[in-house]
């Protein structure tokens, strides 16, 4: 089979899988081999740019960040949808549907109401050229890029009439995708998203469709326009229009259903006010509309509104219960964030006992105070947060309003809050409740590296008092490893066994090859506020040492390069506290490196500064993420595919295609022993 035949083919199967994942929810195949497939695919078109097409399931994520949006405009206005708050309203909407046709009964397509953000995509022939948001309704911002990556959404469709068709839909958030990135916001110290629509609003307007894509978005369409097509391209009703809109390839929610009168309508209302909770993604009603399009023509719209379609919300799922205690929990960077403790109640299908307070700023303004009844609701049917006090219900006498601990309560430690922020946090590294949250990112592969650390033996390792801070792991013994349990799920069930010998042999050879990591890990796996990847790069280059950084006063840390005045004070902050020092000097006599192979003072080597680089196959003495990280910091650039343009292929052993591009390329390429050779000549290894 000759290259445009097996990429071809490649496509069309990558594309199968896509639908079968992202559409139907019914994958036949592991991600694993899903991404073999894809790795496949990239080598091929990496081999043969020629073949390269704007459809290519590789073509998805854009190469770099857009500056910003245009305004385009809407083959027809995207109007908004009256509301239906009860079952009267809802007959209502019957009633003056009814009148209006002058007919008795009237056939409905009733579909679920997404919680997300309006999406307007145009085809050509079959080939995605744009996503544009709702905006006014009128005219939009042209987040194509951005709708690219999500794999919901085919680049071609199959099957679809020729000509120019605008198809709308909902871009939105699953609840564990949503759960997600706000735990990830809550981590970096961002304000977490209120519900699923303002985080998919969020994630749509975001510049770097890389990171659009690692939110991981869903979608949903609901409607299809004619823009350039045979007048008979859609079919005349709306349940047929979404099975053609499924047969192309699209992705249809696919509990529509089709009622006939508004009995028949308002039993599956209420059928579906019970049944949402059982959905992986956010609905806070239905969308009702006239099934036959010629009966919608004859109706028209208002100004705002079809008046064909209404949108019946179900009732806002709220509880009063009695407040009993309001604690605070401390996150893996520190932040000390209040909860409240409540009388369990049933809500939303669930039982609730905690709900989020948010912050203290957000208690003091609710005036909400330890022995209230409150109102709680869920956020975005997901995350309870109680709402309000009732006041009323308060009793008489002295009852004294919350205030903020000044003491962590796991570790006793004190805790700070700049006057410039809201949050209280724990400085100390070591604290019981930050270890447990953190050990899996001290370990993660860009951190440290260890692999076989998850949550769930790190969670056993803090609760058996195995460790109580990093240094601790360096300590760990094969045998009492091994005595640790781990779970399993095997045809639904959980398994519990012994770690065994042969994992914990393999986790502490793991945990002792980490001791040689270069400081830059080492800042970046401890969790020092503000200081990303980056940021610990560059601190590890501007001082070379863990002990140079430990005297280096703010002014001195500001001037390193990309090291500003918020993470110089958060750098000096975290260095000044007792503990975090204690730890440093444990981690140092545990035989954790404490240098860097990479510094950047004056007359730093800078040799590589302009130069392109490409790794291939695997290294023996370094990681590939340590290569790249040796070459950026002496100025050099890594690219992930060869081109004219790449200054040096580094190759390792089991080398792929790229070795055979380097060469059809005359592009000079270099052995492991060449690039240390190059890469360490001045730093006297």
């Amino acid at each position: 089979m000759n290259p445009a035949e097996r990429i071809a083919r490649l496509r069309a199967e990558i594309r199968h899988h896509e639908e079968r994942y992202y559409v139907l929810a019914d994958p036949e195949i592991a991600d694993a081999e899903f991404d073999q497939l894809m790795h496949e695919l990239e080598r091929l078109e990496i081999d043969h740019p020629d073949l390269v097409t704007p459809d290519s399931p590789t073509q998805r994520v854009a190469g770099r960040p857009v500056e910003g949006f245009e305004t385009v405009q809407h083959a027809a206005p995207m109007l908004s949808l009256d509301n239906a708050y009860n079952e009267e309203e809802l007959r209502a909407f019957d009633e003056r549907v009814r009148n209006g046709l002058a007919v008795d009964d009237i056939v409905y397509i009733a579909e679920l109401k997404i919680d997300g953000l309006s999406i307007a995509l145009t085809y050509e022939d079959g080939r995605l050229v744009r996503g544009a948001t709702r905006g006014d309704g009128f005219q939009g911002e042209d987040v194509t890029a951005n709708v690219r990556v999500i794999r919901a959404i085919p680049l071609v469709l199959a099957g679809a009439p020729s000509g120019r068709l605008e198809i709308r839909g909902e871009i939105f958030l699953s609840r564990v995708a949503f759960e997600r990135v706000n735990r990830e916001r809550e981590e970096r110290e961002e304000p977490v998203f209120a519900n699923p629509r303002n985080a998919a609003a969020g994630t749509m307007r975001m510049l770097d469709a890389a990171e659009v894509a690692r939110r991981r978005l869903r979608a949903f369409v609901y409607e299809v326009l004619l823009v350039s097509t045979r007048p008979d391209a859609v079919p005349a009703s709306h349940g047929d229009a979404l099975a053609a809109l499924a047969s192309w390839g699209l992705p249809v929610e696919p509990n529509a259903k089709r009622c006939v009168g508004i009995e028949e309508l308002l039993g599956h209302c209420r059928d579906w006010a019970e049944r949402r909770r059982t959905l992986d993604f956010d609905t806070d009603g239905l969308v009702i509309k006239v099934d036959d399009r010629g009966l919608r023509d004859r109706l028209g719209s208002t100004a705002k509104f079809p008046r064909w379609a209404t949108a019946f919300k179900f009732p806002a799922e709220q509880a009063t219960t009695l407040l009993k205690e309001i604690r605070v929990n401390v996150g893996r960077t520190g932040a000390a964030t209040p909860y409240a403790v409540l009388e369990p109640v049933r809500l939303g299908g669930t039982t609730i006992s905690m709900a989020t307070l948010h912050n203290e700023q957000d208690i003091q303004r609710k005036d909400v105070r330890p022995g209230d009844w409150v109102l709680i609701e869920k956020g975005g049917d997901v995350i309870p947060k109680v709402v309000k006090p009732i006041v009323d219900r308060r009793p008489a006498g002295e009852f004294p309003k919350w205030t903020m601990p000044t003491v962590c309560p796991f570790c006793e430690s004190a805790l700070q809050k700049p006057e410039e922020e809201v949050v209280w946090r724990c400085e100390n590294i070591s604290c019981p409740a930050r270890v447990r949250r953190s050990l899996e990112h001290f370990a993660s592969r860009r951190a440290m590296n260890i692999e076989g650390l998850g949550e769930s033996l790190a969670d056993q390792l803090v609760t058996t008092g195995l460790v109580k801070d990093y240094a601790d792991l360096y300590a760990l013994r094969i045998e009492t490893v091994a005595a640790l349990t781990a779970t399993t799920l095997r045809e639904g069930k959980e398994l519990v066994r012994k770690f065994g010998e042969k994992s914990a042999t393999k986790l502490t050879e793991q945990i002792d090859r980490s001791r040689k990591a270069d400081l830059s890990r080492l800042l970046y796996a401890v969790g020092i506020r503000h200081v990303g990847e980056g940021g610990a790069q560059a601190l590890a280059r501007g001082f070379g040492s863990m002990r140079a950084l430990l005297d280096a006063p703010v002014e001195a840390l500001e001037t390193v390069p990309d090291v500003g005045p918020v993470v110089a004070r958060a750098v000096r902050s975290f260095l000044d506290e007792p503990r975090n020092r204690e730890l440093i000097e444990k981690l140092q006599r545990a035989g954790v490196n404490m240098t860097s192979a990479v510094v950047d003072v004056a007359g730093a080597d800078r040799s590589l500064a302009g130069k392109t680089f490409v790794l291939t196959g695997t290294l023996a003495s370094m990681s590939r993420d340590e290569a790249a990280e040796a070459i950026k910091g002496r100025g050099g650039k890594v690219a992930g595919s060869v081109s004219a343009k790449t200054s040096y292929l580094v190759v390792g052993t089991d080398a792929g295609s790229k070795l055979e591009k380097a060469r059809s390329l005359s592009v000079p390429i270099l052995t492991e022993d060449e690039f240390k050779a190059l890469i360490m000549k001045d730093v006297g290894i």
